[in-house]
């Protein structure tokens, strides 16, 4: 894999997950539009389907391609945190999606890279504060902090 940043390696991700075949309805209407769309019969063919949530569904014969591309994602996101400059990329990141400022959720920053507190090396750990600093730093330059 090429070097990119948190960022680039976050919409490449996004990219690959959007150009999934997944199929979306909220009525009936729409769940035979999505059936009829991957040639099967929306009265016969319910075994050869598989709901997600949320409205959102897959065909079977697609569930090991798409349990790859997350398996993929993970392995991706792992080998790349390795990289001091990426994991502080990618905390800076978290903490400003998260709106770690207003909402202090560790959990929620960390839990987005796959890590947990608990699971911080030494190294990380002291990564994660100099991160903080420097997001706390960005939002007092911006005028939003306190």
């Amino acid at each position: 894999m090429e070097k990119m940043t948190y960022r680039q390696l976050k919409d490449k991700h996004q990219k690959e997950v959007n150009a999934f075949p997944f199929g979306f309805c909220s009525s009936e209407k729409q769940f035979r539009e999505m059936m009829n769309k991957w040639g099967l019969d929306p009265e016969k063919d319910l075994d050869k389907i598989v709901s997600l949530e949320g409205g959102t569904y897959a065909r079977k014969s697609d569930l090991e391609d798409f349990r790859n591309l997350v398996k993929r994602h993970k392995e991706e996101l792992a080998k790349a945190l390795e990289n001091k400059d990426f994991l502080f990329q990618a905390f800076r990141y978290e903490l400003a999606n998260r709106e770690y400022y207003y909402s202090g959720d560790n959990e929620a920053v960390l839990g987005a890279l796959g890590i947990t507190l608990e699971g911080l090396t030494e190294e990380q750990r002291l990564l994660y504060i100099e991160a903080k600093k420097a997001y706390y730093k960005s939002i007092d330059r911006e005028g939003e902090g306190a």
